[in-house]
């Protein structure tokens, strides 16, 4: 698990937020904390938390559109997300309603009361599933500047990683072998071993690595041999970076991908 994880307590119940954080605290987790729905907004966009603990908050609802708000968030939807409701006895005037529950998108779901030091163990498990669920992704492109480039916009989201990065497809070939990414983002004009050659190399070694190719806008040939290679996904190298990120993650579940302009 990664060393001093962050996690942010949205409830307004002081008593147990304290003793929760005094918990995690123990654990070596940074702990933020946030008692209403705008706090804990502000708190997500500064601490960008690794485990988000929502409990109730007033007024009744807001835990709901704070929900809402995380998951239709690009950059953090994919955050880990335990739910603790109210107590059965105010869950009419706290709780989650039932079309709220119905809507709900939690790793793990629970209602006070709890005792906080038993909630320690079940988050340090959501670090570590969320960790383990991450897409792993090796960057292959002989540019420096676009390798930087895609790695900066990979850095941003929480549930992709970078494993490392290949300038030439033999490198990638090794890379891959070493890794086992998920996914490889393939350039084809390589030096050494071009990316065709290398995504050939790649799915006969490592079976379960996809390969999303780069290409150019008019690059219809190299798509199609490409396919013949093994890749099953392509995007164009000036995509926006939310093609790129829709790419990686359709490619990463077995999906295709290629926009309209390299069909």
């Amino acid at each position: 698990m990664k060393e001093n994880p962050k996690i942010l307590i949205v409830d307004d119940d002081q008593g147990f937020v304290q003793a929760l954080q005094a918990a995690l605290q123990t654990k070596s987790c940074q702990v933020a904390i946030a008692g209403d729905r705008k706090q804990a907004e502000k708190q997500v966009s500064l601490q960008e938390p690794d485990v988000i603990i929502l409990g109730p908050i007033a007024p009744r609802g807001d835990a709901f559109l704070f929900h809402q708000w995380l998951k239709h968030t690009s950059s953090f939807r994919y955050v880990s997300l335990m739910v603790v409701n109210a107590p059965p006895e105010k869950q009419l005037l706290r709780g989650w309603r039932l079309e709220e529950g119905m809507q709900m998108d939690a790793e793990d779901f629970l209602s006070k009361p709890v005792d906080p030091l038993a909630l320690v163990p079940r988050i340090l498990n959501l670090i570590a599933r969320g960790e383990a669920k991450k897409i792993r992704v090796l960057i292959v492109d002989d540019h420096a500047v676009v390798r930087d480039g895609i790695r900066a916009i990979l850095a941003l989201q929480k549930d992709i990683q970078v494993v490392g990065e290949a300038a030439d497809g033999k490198a990638a070939v090794e890379l891959a072998v070493k890794f086992v990414p998920d996914v490889v983002l393939m350039d084809i004009v390589m030096p050494v071993m071009d990316g065709l050659e290398a995504t050939r190399e790649i799915r006969r070694s490592c079976e379960a690595t996809k390969v999303l190719v780069l290409t150019q806008f008019d690059d219809r040939e190299n798509v199609r041999a490409s396919r013949e290679a093994g890749a099953i996904g392509f995007v164009p190298k000036a995509a926006a970076s939310s093609r790129l990120l829709t790419g990686i993650r359709a490619v990463a579940v077995g999906d295709g991908f290629a926009p309209s302009e390299v069909n």
